[in-house]
């Protein structure tokens, strides 16, 4: 028997993950000798710099030939390609085969929850769900039609027996101002 093809993305993060492990990790030149600089890496510019010039002894540094294969470019973990979206219009561009979307930061509550409503609905991976976005996420639409029906009924029915409540707790502090008691 034969195994099922795995998905071109799946394999490309395979090679990724391995060619990555094979990377020096670069860190910027002299950063071990001085505590002022910080370990993310700045090209070497300076006439006589050591790991410009690539000496023997001294750390690689990043250039061409470090590159990681050019399938897996742009994606991102999840193996979807990555699309910023700021409006319901560009996410009826997405392909949810192979893409996944991220909501712009500017977008407010209000569109985000129709994006995030839209995405599900079309069965789009988002990738920036947020704290908000996760419940809604996690909730199917119909589900929050019938709560939110449940909370309306519940509200009228309090409106209607909260006028008699209110008679009968008016008078009861009505009468122990004026001493009266019922007993």
């Amino acid at each position: 028997m034969t195994e099922p093809k795995t998905r071109p993305c799946r394999k490309a993060l395979r090679t990724r993950e391995r060619v990555k492990g094979k990377k020096p990790k670069f860190v910027r030149p002299e950063s071990w000798r001085y505590v002022r600089l910080k370990k993310n890496w700045r090209n070497p510019r300076g006439l006589d710099h050591k790991v410009r010039l690539m000496y023997k002894g001294w750390p690689p540094a990043a250039g061409a030939g470090y590159g990681g294969p050019r399938v897996s470019r742009g994606l991102h973990p999840s193996g979807y390609r990555e699309v910023l979206v700021h409006n319901v219009e560009q996410l009826d561009r997405v392909d949810p085969k192979t893409q996944a979307i991220r909501i712009a930061h500017t977008v407010g509550k209000k569109n985000r929850g129709d994006l995030l409503a839209d995405a599900r609905r079309k069965k789009i991976v988002v990738l920036n769900l947020g704290q908000a976005g996760k419940a809604l996420a996690k909730r199917p639409e119909e589900e929050k039609e019938k709560e939110e029906a449940a909370e309306t009924e519940k509200e009228t029915n309090e409106q209607q027996e909260a006028p008699e409540e209110e008679k009968s707790k008016v008078e009861e502090k009505t009468k122990k101002r004026k001493g009266r008691s019922t007993e």
